[in-house]
């Protein structure tokens, strides 16, 4: 069968390679791939900047935001022959930490937990994948290739949580306005959730044309093309979801949320060397009672809360085209039935 692999830490050795079709395993189901998400990791990875290969192996499957059908499933297991199913990413840690021992492995404490297509776990970029039962989530079929974006979706799912949860420190507190910075997949994918909360959405990109302000505005959402200092000039919002990794215009955001808002950090922004006040970040933290976190991948609960959002596809045999950042993406699927 057909396979995506890259030697990790090698730039640019991603190729599409004839593995070995894998057999059903016992206790284990056995999926046809309908579509693969690409992102920005899957990118990273495929320039050499991170990624690991199972042990006792030098290439590694990427792909990490999966969809397929259920071609075998043991007896026992809540799935049957047909159903639809995405892959969770990360799988606990073998010690376990008290984390990844309840559950919450996106929330590993010792760093030993495992991933799909990133970390010493072969990933989704494969015509068929077996995988555990309990790493598996079923989805509607009523999705479509939709459901291919399950896994990015639970990652916003989980920030919302988190935001949810940081908002009951406060029994009076109550928010009204989201500023969602960055309109890639994550940013639109937390804006729909937002919407979905009842929220005024207000979303900052660099984009001046193409879907992205259509999308917005569909949503129901106030779409902002580059000027931040400008927006906040005008909006101070309860909550904001980064998603660009920005540093600059994280260093904005800082001291510009209403009373009592919190900013969660959704975007990983690169390792340089940058000078802010950090005098000033404090005292308007401190003074606004604000909260700033970080927040990173799922777990179950996060998946099953995840919601449908927009897919673009490409055919297998297009997978290198699907790897290019260009710039009107919002999000890109490679179609393995092409």
């Amino acid at each position: 069968m057909h396979a995506i692999t890259v030697l990790p830490g090698v730039k640019n050795s991603a190729r599409l390679d004839d593995i070995d079709d894998l057999k059903p395993s016992p206790g284990m189901l056995s999926v046809r791939t309908l579509a693969l998400g690409v992102c920005g990791t899957d990118r990273e990875i495929v320039s050499g900047a991170y990624g690991a290969a199972p042990p006792g192996h030098e290439r590694l499957v990427i792909g990490h935001e999966s969809l397929g059908v259920v071609e075998y499933a043991p007896d026992g297991a809540s799935f049957s022959q047909g159903d639809h199913v995405v892959g969770i990413v990360r799988r606990p840690d073998p010690v376990p930490c008290p984390a990844c021992a309840s559950g919450e492995w996106d929330m590993c404490r010792n760093g030993r937990y495992t991933e799909h297509g990133i970390k010493e776990r072969n990933g989704f970029g494969a015509q068929r994948f077996n995988i555990a039962p309990d790493a598996a989530i079923k989805v509607d079929k009523a999705l479509g290739l939709c459901g291919v974006l399950l896994e990015p979706t639970s990652v916003v799912a989980k920030a919302w949580d988190h935001i949810d949860r940081v908002g009951r420190r406060s029994n009076a507190w109550q928010a009204r306005t989201a500023l969602i910075t960055g309109a890639g997949p994550v940013g639109m994918l937390a804006a729909l959730l937002a919407k979905q909360r009842g929220l005024d959405v207000h979303v900052l990109d660099r984009a001046t044309d193409g879907p992205k302000p259509k999308l917005v505005k569909a949503l129901g959402g106030t779409y902002y093309v580059g000027d931040l200092d400008g927006v906040l000039s005008r909006l101070m919002p309860d909550i904001v979801v980064e998603c660009t990794g920005a540093v600059p215009v994280i260093g904005s955001l800082i001291g510009h949320l209403a009373p009592s808002g919190i900013l969660c950090l959704v975007g990983v922004s690169s390792a340089k060397a940058t000078e802010l006040d950090l005098g000033a970040i404090n005292r308007d933290i401190v003074l606004g009672n604000q909260v700033v976190f970080g927040s990173v991948n799922a777990n179950r609960l996060h998946y099953q809360a995840a919601a449908e959002a927009l897919a673009r596809r490409v055919p297998l045999s297009h997978f290198a085209e699907a790897l290019d950042n260009r710039r009107d993406d919002i999000k890109v699927v490679i179609d393995f039935s092409l």
